[in-house]
């Protein structure tokens, strides 16, 4: 017979939201301690916001990676295991090892799913002959290996039809590409392409105003509404389909860096948590699941309307913790949370955009300065301050 384990809080993913919302629960109430659990099956962690300058040849992909171990609050149970089915009318869950756990309250945190098999060919050849990826550990430095070792040719840089972490990701690896293709002095024999499925380079105008004319001034060629759908590697060929016409193009490539679709979870696709996305349905203000009101969704596994970031766990996660206390004990939900987002774009090795916006895609800065301008100093904060941030504030529950 299974055994069955009962914690007041369980917690399903140890990355950015699972790791802040458990260490502000223990900061805010002491007799929730011991009674909280998080299970994930991984053993590292990742800061995966630097893959961008690892990518580029600016970080080490080592300086990402922490053992999960040393991350797990103090007065919390890490349970490494992965979680296969939710019974949230029992209020349990099952796990691959046989266990189940019960819980009073429940926080999904689960992250997203790199889906590699949803371009064919992508998976055997991602990481070798020019075909790049900074969407993993394991092959962010192949990403390095192909700019730096690029001879001229044609590159091509794409973002899929799902939605992503981070939305300006696909394209701040490019930048760094035109900027070290000049480096080399290969860029006047080149050309570079962005091959987006959206329909515009970003979703809020004042910062896209900005990327325009950085597109502009670098010379790249933009062409939306193109969704990659197969990488034939033996003839280094990429497939892509019109979503307005449907019409299918296929494009040499020297350097083909793929941003592979993104999907939910297939533990939380096939529950009855999720929407008619597979993402865990919750109300964008409060983060409580739609019908289970003990429930809470947090970050990437989410359906909320926003771009998916770590900057915006950092918004969630407070959210969460005062409505799950608040529920706890018994007061009304009112902690809100206004969908704000932020994409440090990086446009060149020393130059960053700082996107940051809302639900209504308004701009939400921080900074007393016109943060859609591209700055130094603003670079600086990414390559030097926020991985500091993230790993002594963030996932310590401070910030």
């Amino acid at each position: 017979m299974a055994k069955q384990v009962h914690y007041s809080i369980v917690i399903v993913g140890a990355g950015s939201a699972g790791i802040s919302v458990a260490a502000r629960i223990v900061r805010a109430s002491k007799r929730l301690k011991g009674q909280v659990a998080i299970i994930d099956p991984a053993s590292k962690h990742y800061y995966q916001p630097l893959w961008t300058l690892v990518g580029g040849g600016a970080a080490k992909k080592e300086e990402s990676e922490r053992d999960l171990s040393s991350l797990i609050p103090a007065g919390v149970d890490w349970i490494c295991d992965a979680v296969t089915m939710f019974q949230p009318e029992q209020h349990k869950l099952s796990t691959e090892q046989g266990s189940i756990f019960s819980y009073d309250y429940l926080v999904v945190a689960a992250g997203l799913q790199i889906d590699w098999d949803g371009v064919k060919g992508l998976k055997d050849a991602v990481g070798k002959n020019g075909v790049c990826s900074n969407y993993a550990y394991h092959t962010v430095d192949s990403t390095w290996e192909a700019i730096r070792s690029f001879k001229g040719g044609t590159a091509i840089f794409t973002h899929p039809n799902t939605p992503v972490k981070c939305g300006g990701a696909p394209q701040k690896i490019m930048y760094l590409a035109d900027e070290y293709f000049r480096k080399l002095q290969v860029r006047n024999q080149s050309e570079i392409i962005f091959a987006s499925a959206k329909g515009s380079i970003f979703d809020v105008p004042t910062y896209a105003n900005t990327l325009n004319d950085v597109i502009r001034r670098k010379n790249i060629e933009t062409r939306y509404k193109q969704n990659l759908i197969e990488v034939r590697a033996d003839t280094k060929e990429a497939v892509f389909e019109n979503l307005d016409t449907k019409e299918q193009a296929v494009w040499k490539y020297d350097i083909l860096h793929v941003t592979p679709p993104m999907k939910a979870p297939d533990f939380i696709k096939n529950s009855t948590l999720a929407d008619a996305g597979g993402w865990v349905d919750v109300d964008p203000y409060t983060l409580v699941h739609k019908r289970f009101p003990t429930i809470f969704g947090i970050g990437d596994c989410a359906n909320l309307p926003t771009s998916k970031t770590g900057a915006a766990i950092r918004k969630q996660a407070p959210v969460v913790v005062k409505n799950l206390l608040a529920l706890i004990n018994g007061y009304p939900l009112e902690a809100k949370y206004d969908g704000y987002t932020s994409c440090p774009l990086v446009t060149g090795y020393n130059k960053l955009v700082l996107a940051e916006f809302d639900y209504n895609q308004m701009p939400c800065e921080t900074f007393p300065f016109d943060q859609s301008e591209e700055r130094f100093s603003m670079y600086l904060m990414k390559r030097e301050l926020l991985p500091i941030l993230y790993w002594n504030g963030m996932l310590k529950g401070l910030m």
